[in-house]
């Protein structure tokens, strides 16, 4: 946990650090006690709530934060993401892309329809983003965002007017959203070894090249059914090549600690694809239940002497972006909007992921033994 009075301090040096995004100096104060009143405990953040944390007698000032002042919302994503990289960085650390559902009532909300919700676990009445974690050994933070927008939206764009939908946006399916935010990842410099994905993300081929056109070491779950080039230069299916492993083939490894000890599973991995660049490998890897049988596949790229352990623990990571959306949504407010325009959807996100980096970045100092920064208010 952490004491927010007692790490106020901190705060203040993020706020600092996007403050040059707000042209005018009420927004930025405002922005500083829209990140406090995130992480203040109240039982609902919303416009009243975070107003009167802040002794406003409306929410008129949070909510024009939000939809109309002159602050530059990408650019404080690109500060959080170098915020979250100077506490967290290291070059072993993970990429993580998934997306999470926030439910909805009514249409108008940017995005909003009946889709998969991996949050309800079904179809329902939501918005859906598209999200990318950075993980190391010092903790884990969202760093990137983008809304999806399904087609019933952007072939609308009346619709998407009276959202406040730029025109120049359109359709972009996830995996491209994935492809634009791992684009930034790269262009940044991120000190990142490895990414992972599910196999929502990781079945995409051309995802994949992407990441091996870019010379980027990956683990990526893909279906069982998806087909690889075999190193006899045919084309197998990933189930096919893993049923006919013999059972030494498996080994009993962990992929990190969880919440009730050790995660461990039976683990296989056979080579694949038949050139491989210097220096370079590709791999089929299996991931067994120990209780259930239950396989999972995963497609992955890397350092020729990548080992099985190496390839299950960045398989294992990609909890952490889970940890991510459920910390963010119980602690920072990530889900507890009300908003339904575009603009204020980004704004409110990115401020959310701006508060949840805070915390994470007072937990990793306060278990380091550091005092608090001073506050400058």
């Amino acid at each position: 946990m952490v004491d927010v009075d007692r790490w106020s301090g901190e705060l203040d040096r993020l706020h600092a650090r996007i403050g040059g995004r707000f042209t005018r100096s009420e927004p930025r104060r405002r922005a500083r006690q829209y990140l406090a009143g995130l992480v203040a405990g109240l039982s609902r953040t919303n416009g009243w709530t975070l107003a009167e944390q802040a002794g406003d007698v409306s929410p008129d000032g949070m909510q024009r934060l939000l939809r109309w002042a002159d602050w530059d919302i990408d650019a404080v994503r690109d500060d959080l993401r170098d915020y979250v990289i100077e506490h967290l960085g290291a070059p072993d650390g993970v990429l993580i892309i998934d997306d999470t559902g926030f439910l909805k009532k009514g249409v108008k909300s940017a995005g909003v329809a009946r889709q998969y919700s991996g949050t309800a676990g079904r179809i329902e009445n939501c918005q859906v983003g598209v999200f990318m974690a950075y993980r190391s050994a010092k903790g884990h933070a969202l760093i990137d965002r983008q809304l999806y927008l399904p087609t019933a939206w952007t072939d609308d764009r009346d619709r998407c007017r009276a959202a406040g939908v730029p025109d120049e946006v359109g359709f972009a399916t996830k995996v491209e959203m994935a492809r634009s935010m791992l684009a930034r990842a790269f262009t940044a410099g991120l000190p990142a070894g490895w990414v992972t994905m599910d196999e929502a993300y990781g079945q995409s081929k051309s995802l994949r090249v992407f990441m091996e056109e870019h010379d980027q070491a990956h683990v990526v779950a893909t279906r069982r059914n998806d087909d690889v080039i075999t190193t006899g230069m045919g084309s197998a299916r990933v189930d096919k090549l893993i049923a006919a492993l013999p059972g030494r083939a498996w080994s009993r490894v962990s992929c990190g600690p969880g919440a009730h000890g050790p995660r461990e599973y039976w683990w296989a991995r056979i080579p694949i694809r038949v050139f491989w660049r210097p220096g370079r490998g590709h791999w089929l890897l299996a991931r067994r239940n120990i209780s259930t049988g239950e396989l999972a596949y995963y497609v992955c790229y890397g350092p020729s002497k990548t080992r099985l352990m190496d390839l299950a623990r960045i398989a294992g990571t990609r909890w952490a972006v889970e940890e991510c959306f459920q910390q963010a949504k119980n602690e920072a407010g990530l889900d507890e909007y009300q908003v339904r325009d575009w603009r204020a959807w980004y704004a409110h996100i990115t401020l959310s992921m701006a508060a949840h980096a805070w915390l994470v970045v007072a937990r990793t100092l306060s278990s380091k033994g550091e005092p608090p920064p001073a506050t400058t208010r």
